[in-house]
């Protein structure tokens, strides 16, 4: 009985010292700050409180809820209005701080987390926020959610009320080491202020959160504000030091990028981050820049570049043989575009997590990626095991051998040349549509479709509104789109949102092209389970050289830097994230002179 007693003691002190009420949390390792910090690293503890400042965006919205597949969300709802129970530090791979959690339980084998709630958090209508609202909005997310909520938290086993502030998540095993962090990013809904019934369903009605900021105004599908919550219950925590200091922000829509551009050059709206490298080339050269009024920024930032590219939705037959991707792939002549469009500013997109130390490109695997890989093997070309090199086609616009090796790889699917068209054996021409929504996204497809009309292909490219994009982009309703996936040091849970086999016919998932692979699935289930971050920035190679292998998407280009024009009024700290500029960190500083508006 004495041994018995000792082993059970013996299992306590050691599930204490593996899982102890903490302050913070990261995926690997341990947070960069210590509980007593008073300031992230990456703002201006003293910046002044106060001003307005006006955002653009391009398209329309018809609904205030973030948390539901339909309708057009307005910008800023999930970023302003709604809190969780911890939040990142942006100058870490993935850290998490309290919130409205005082802080986070959580065992080695992060088999469950514990959260206990701060007193103090309330809803911006006075009422606090409870363990029953965390729980509430748990069930509300996984059963009515996006379908990414439904997905993470039903790895959730059970959920229980721990005393007055507590709350324990108890996950199902399935080997998930981000499911503590999965769970401290959970927004907090007020139970009193949503019904089940009713969540899915777009709204207009302003809705109630815990954030620093409430609706002020709605102009549905034109714009939006929001103003500084008086009584906003986390204004003296260390985390949002120096976070959301403008009074008010408003988000003004437009249906054009040109005509939002010229809005910009009026002062109508306050900063603009430029993603179009001929506009950064060509056009900011307009009297506020030259005599100072606009200034011209540029951040560095540590962070993946993300993968944007042209997406094959494979579910169409047209695109289920990779020889006819990879032939595709061939045709895009990448050096005449980035010359021609793009005045030579922007780098080949050659990996998932291109310009970070997750990139598998020019990298040979290590043994640990070989042991993920060798089941997959083949699927896995051996080039895409050891240091490649991006090839693409070069030249004068017209790429010969490209177009012969394109011609070679369609023959080997089934697809030859007549009369003038390339057709399959029964005769039929090979044809598609490009899916755009920009007049950006119209340019280049325009280029492109030239290009592959020399292969005999017939491309229809087809402008639509941003909530008709939205809509077939959700249902999977497309040939090929213009898409970008971000990313981060520290993928996790959304890769599965994106790639997965689960994910493929999902009606609302990431996973455009309708990825189907095992080799994909290994990979990111190994992902989430590494513990340590050798072994994950191993998985995440391998992940990396899967889809690659795959070849689901054309790889296009990225910046080198964020491009961002602002007015002079704007401030920003003099240290940037590790993700690069953050506007919830910049302040008003009408000294400096006002937009003339």
């Amino acid at each position: 009985m004495k041994w018995l007693i000792f082993l059970t003691l013996a299992l306590m002190a050691a599930h204490s010292a593996l899982a102890e009420p903490r302050h913070g949390v990261a995926m690997h390792g341990e947070p960069k700050h210590d509980e007593q910090f008073s300031a992230v690293d990456y703002v201006n503890r003293d910046a002044p409180k106060g001003g307005a400042v006006v955002y653009a965006v391009q398209g329309a919205f018809d609904s205030l809820n973030p948390f539901i597949v339909h309708g057009n969300v307005a910008s800023g709802v999930r970023d302003y209005v709604f809190e969780s129970l911890m939040t990142r530090s942006h100058d870490e791979a993935f850290s998490l701080y309290g919130l409205i959690a005082e802080s986070i339980e959580a065992p080695e084998d992060r088999s469950f987390a514990t959260f206990v709630l701060r007193a103090e958090a309330r809803f911006s209508d006075g009422k606090p926020v409870t363990v029953d609202d965390v729980i509430f909005s748990h069930s509300l997310l996984r059963d009515h959610g996006r379908p990414n909520h439904r997905d993470y938290y039903s790895k959730v086993r059970s959920v229980e009320k721990m005393g007055e502030r507590g709350v324990k998540f108890t996950f199902d095993g399935g080997g998930d080491r981000e499911m503590p962090l999965i769970m401290g990013l959970m927004p907090i809904l007020p139970r009193h202020a949503f019904a089940a019934d009713t969540f899915e369903e777009t709204t207009l009605a302003p809705l109630t959160g815990s954030g620093p900021y409430i609706f002020s105004k709605i102009d549905p599908g034109k714009s939006v504000i929001y103003t500084r919550n008086p009584d906003y219950w986390g204004r003296d925590l260390p985390i949002n030091r120096g976070y959301y200091n403008f009074d008010s922000i408003r988000y003004d829509y437009y249906r054009d990028s040109n005509a939002m551009f010229e809005a910009f050059k009026r002062g109508l709206y306050d900063i603009n981050a430029e993603q179009d490298a001929s506009r950064w080339s060509q056009d900011y050269n307009f009297p506020a820049v030259r005599d100072g009024r606009v200034a011209l920024a540029r951040f560095d930032t540590g962070a993946p570049a993300g993968m944007t590219a042209l997406v094959f939705n494979t579910r169409r037959p047209i695109f289920s043989d990779i020889r006819v991707r990879e032939a595709l792939s061939l045709l895009l002549d990448f050096d005449w575009i980035n010359k021609n469009l793009y005045y030579g500013l922007t780098a080949r997109t050659d990996s998932y997590f291109a310009r970070s130390e997750l990139s598998s490109a020019g990298r040979e695997a290590d043994a640990r990626e070989r042991d993920l890989l060798a089941p997959f093997a083949e699927s896995i070309s051996a080039d895409i095991i050891t240091v490649r090199k991006s090839t693409p086609p070069v030249g004068d616009g017209y790429p010969r051998a490209a177009l012969r090796q394109a011609l070679d790889l369609f023959k080997q699917a089934g697809y030859e040349t007549r009369d003038g068209k390339l057709r399959n054996a029964a005769g039929e021409p090979f044809a598609f549509e490009m899916l755009a929504v920009t007049r950006e996204q119209e340019r280049l497809f325009l280029t492109y479709k030239s290009a592959v009309e020399r292969a005999g292909i017939a491309v229809t490219i087809r402008q639509v509104d941003s909530a008709q994009f939205q809509r077939r982009k959700q249902q999977f309703d497309f040939d090929m789109i213009q898409n970008t996936w971000a990313a981060s040091l520290s993928p996790g849970n959304e890769q599965s949102f994106r790639w997965s086999s689960a994910a493929a016919d999902k009606e609302g998932s990431f996973n455009y092209a309708g990825v189907k692979s095992p080799a994909v699935d290994a990979m990111i289930a190994a992902m989430l389970a590494a513990k340590d971050r050798e072994g994950f920035v191993s998985a995440v190679r391998a992940l990396d050289r899967t889809l690659l292998a795959g070849r689901y998407v054309l790889p296009l280009s990225h910046l080198p830097q964020q491009w961002v024009a602002h007015w002079k009024h704007l401030r920003y700290p003099e240290k940037p994230t590790l993700y690069g500029f953050r506007v919830d960190t910049w302040w008003r500083d009408d000294s400096a002179g006002t937009a003339s508006q």
